[in-house]
C-alpha cells in the first residue's frame, strides 16, 4: 500500500490523466477509504472535483437512500435523510450550491453548470431512474462516469438503462406508499416501485466488453484503481444487447444458461 499523501495538485492531476476535462458531466462512484492519506482528507476530494467542474461542467453523486427508505420508514427528507452510499456523497449533498433531487430511493446531487434543472421533477417519477429523470439526463449529457476504487457492479445508471430498455424483472409491480418532505417542509405521498432482482451482480460481465468497444478507461485516482465509462457507449451497448435478450441480466437466465451471457456479448 502507498504511504503517500495525495493533495489537492497531486488528485487535480490524476483527475486530468483519467481524460475528464472541465466541461464534463460525471457522475462519481466512490470508496474515500480506498484514496488512501489525503491532506484534508474527503473535503480536498471534494474541493478538487467541484473545481475543476463547477463552471463549465457538472459534478454529480448519487445520494441514495433505498435501504434507509422503505416500506417500514416511508419517509424521505430531502434536507435530512442521509445518503447510504459514502462519505463523499453525503458530505457532498450538503455542501453550498449543491442541489438534491426529491426522490424517494434514488436522488443525485449535482454542481454546476445547470444543476437545478438537472435534478429537477425527479419527483414526478413512480419509478426510480426513469425516462428523462436525472438518471436519464446523464444519457442526454453523454456523460462520464468515474468509480473510484468500487467496482461497475454499483453502476446506478445501468439500473436507469434496464429500465429504458424494457428489460425483464427490473421494476417491482406493486408501489411502495413512500414520502417525500421538500427542503420547506411540506410532506407529500410518492407512491414508487422498486428495482427488483438484484441485476447489478451481472454488470461486471460485460467490463471487458466496455473495454473493447473504448467506453471504458483505466487509472488512478490516489491510490484508489478507478474506471471511467462513457455513458453513451455503454447504453448504446446495453440496449442493444437487451433488445436481443431482455432478460440478459436476471438471476434464472445467468444461472440456467452458464457462460451463454459471453456468447451473447461476443455476437453484439
Amino acid at each position: 500500500m502507498s504511504k503517500t499523501t495525495h493533495n489537492y495538485a497531486s488528485l487535480l492531476k490524476d483527475l486530468r490523466a483519467l481524460g475528464i476535462k472541465p466541461e464534463d458531466t460525471l457522475l462519481v462512484h466512490s470508496s474515500m477509504k480506498s484514496i488512501g492519506e489525503v491532506e484534508n482528507g474527503a473535503d480536498c476530494v471534494l474541493d478538487v472535483l467541484s473545481d475543476y467542474l463547477k463552471d463549465r461542467g457538472l459534478l454529480v453523486f448519487p445520494t441514495l437512500t433505498s435501504s434507509n427508505v422503505n416500506a417500514e420508514k416511508p419517509e424521505f427528507s430531502l434536507l435530512h435523510t442521509v445518503s447510504q452510499v459514502g462519505l463523499l456523497p453525503e458530505l457532498f449533498r450538503q455542501r453550498k450550491c449543491v442541489y438534491r433531487s426529491l426522490h424517494p430511493t434514488h436522488s443525485v446531487a449535482a454542481l454546476g453548470k445547470e444543476a437545478e434543472e438537472f435534478v429537477a421533477g425527479h419527483e414526478n417519477f413512480d419509478s426510480p431512474a426513469a425516462y428523462d429523470s436525472p438518471w436519464h439526463r446523464l444519457w442526454q449529457r453523454k456523460a462520464k462516469t468515474m468509480f473510484i476504487g468500487c467496482s461497475i457492479k454499483c453502476n446506478t445508471f445501468l439500473h436507469g438503462v434496464e429500465e429504458w430498455a424494457q428489460a425483464e424483472e427490473v421494476l417491482s409491480i406493486e408501489k411502495q406508499q413512500l414520502y417525500i418532505v421538500d427542503a420547506n417542509g411540506k410532506r407529500s405521498l410518492r407512491p414508487s416501485r422498486r428495482h427488483t432482482g438484484k441485476h447489478s451482480r451481472y454488470y461486471g460481465k460485460v467490463e471487458p466488453h466496455f473495454e473493447k468497444i473504448g467506453a471504458l478507461q483505466r487509472g488512478r485516482f490516489g491510490d484508489a484503481e478507478t474506471i471511467v465509462l462513457d455513458n453513451d457507449g455503454c447504453a448504446q451497448y446495453v440496449c442493444k444487447l437487451l433488445k436481443k435478450y431482455p432478460a440478459a441480466f436476471t438471476e434464472k437466465w445467468n444461472n440456467d444458461k452458464p457462460g451463454f451471457f459471453a456468447e451473447c456479448l461476443a455476437e453484439l
